[in-house]
């Protein structure tokens, strides 16, 4: 999450307050939202919301509540976040936050209301349907806080014409993939065999799964740091080391998926792991030039398996300070149901729910592969990728730094233990 100036959050709150994409009418404030029976959404632009938004009119003639919604890009989510929540403000019923990035300070901080009891009361919306990863997400001492409506998993993306042509089968573990790399990027001059994130910050997500496949995690059973274990420290080693010794030439080490995503898909490298909500940038003519020789597979295994992270990037809450609690959870509950999941997963939108991703009409629309890797990856997957904390930019740089090192020609395993060290006091500082 960005910093900014509570200057920049005041005038960005100031901005909020003129009005901005309301849908439905009606409501001013509290009071009058309540008894209009108004429920105030702020969501991200996202493709879900498009969705959402379209779909509102029925949700208003099915209850005879109104919607007044907020769409607003990230950064400026944020800013409406951090002003509006740390006041106390009841002006926002329903939000659109990410679980993994705030969730932990937004439920320290009590913004959140429990919504344990509303997930369990209908067996008809069915909270068992949601997979584990997303569900303990946005779980958070034991209270359900969030429902989760987009997923991502890591995933392999992967040149078939390239590996035809070295006679190569899609790599099912670590030790296969990085073979393949190499031969590919020593029969094709110029062609990486291997690409992926390098920013310290942004690779952290990605690295994650490899961490976990190697049987490492950032914390141990008992909340200490843990990224210096024999388990990390081969998860650095061989993460930093596809790419030091077969990624492209004179490699950046500023690169997040955006930078990642234009080598691979401009004809740049063999192998790419990377989120699976990103793969239309790969398969779309319009922007790959490798459009139709983009193959996906499961994350290759490690010694502990293939364990891909399987997490709810974006979720629902309710503002614990809302006074329209009851109308805020009827809009969740209508959003995230069996319907509204299978139409956006439709659309592109990976869902959390598992009755969804069985049947057909959800998958229409996805590569075979894609989908089938996918369902592979929501069975095994963990539940975070990233460490779960308060302050995760801070976390993020101290745990991805290894990385880089490795990157670099670094000892990976001395950076580990400079990154323990760091890190176990980063967390020590969170519990003061």
């Amino acid at each position: 999450m960005k910093r900014r100036s509570i200057v920049k959050y005041a005038a960005v709150a100031a901005a909020m307050s003129l009005g901005l994409t309301a849908c439905g009418g009606g409501g001013g404030g509290s009071d009058q939202a309540k008894q209009s029976g108004t429920v105030r959404v702020t969501l991200a632009n996202h493709v879900w919301t498009d969705g959402i938004k379209a779909a509102i009119p029925e949700f208003e003639k099915s209850t005879g509540l109104k919607v007044e919604l907020t769409q607003l890009g990230e950064d400026q989510l944020s800013d409406q976040y951090n002003v509006k929540l740390n006041a106390g403000s009841d002006e926002i019923d329903v939000m659109m936050y990410r679980p993994l990035q705030e969730g932990k300070a937004f439920a320290k901080n009590g913004y959140l209301a429990d919504l344990t009891k509303n997930v369990s009361a209908d067996p008809n919306w069915d909270w068992k349907d949601y997979q584990e990863g997303p569900v303990k997400a946005t779980t958070a001492d034991g209270k359900v806080v969030g429902v989760p409506i987009i997923t991502e998993r890591e995933v392999l993306y992967y040149r078939k014409d390239l590996l035809q042509a070295a006679g190569l089968q899609v790599p099912k573990t670590m030790d296969e993939l990085e073979a393949a790399a190499k031969t590919i990027k020593a029969s094709n001059p110029g062609t990486a065999g291997f690409v992926a994130r390098t920013n310290k910050s942004a690779a952290v997500t990605q690295f994650s799964s490899f961490l976990y496949s190697f049987g490492g995690d950032f914390v141990d059973s008992n909340g200490k740091a843990s990224v210096n274990t024999d388990a990390a420290k081969k998860a650095y080693s061989f993460y930093g080391g596809l790419i030091r010794n077969y990624g492209p030439a004179n490699v950046s080490t500023d690169m997040s998926w955006p930078e990642a995503m234009a080598i691979f898909t401009q004809g740049g490298a063999a192998f790419y792991t990377e989120a699976d909500s990103l793969y239309k940038n790969a398969t779309d003519p319009a922007k790959s030039k490798v459009a139709d020789k983009v193959g996906f597979a499961p994350l290759p295994a490690g010694p502990a398996g293939s364990k891909p992270y399987n997490i709810p990037s974006w979720a629902l809450g309710v503002n614990q300070n809302s006074s329209n609690q009851e109308n805020a959870w009827k809009f969740i509950q209508w959003a995230t149901s069996k319907e509204r999941t299978l139409e956006a997963q439709k659309a592109g939108v990976p869902g959390p729910r598992t009755s969804v991703w069985a049947n057909p009409d959800a998958t229409s629309t996805y590569p075979k592969d894609l989908a089938d890797a996918i369902s592979t990856s929501a069975k095994n997957g963990v539940g975070h990728d990233r460490p779960e904390v308060v302050t995760v930019g801070k976390a993020r740089e101290i745990v991805g730094a290894p990385i880089v090192s490795t990157i670099t020609g670094s000892d990976p395993a001395a950076a580990a233990n400079d990154a323990q060290t760091a890190f176990q006091s980063f967390l020590d500082s969170e519990k003061k």
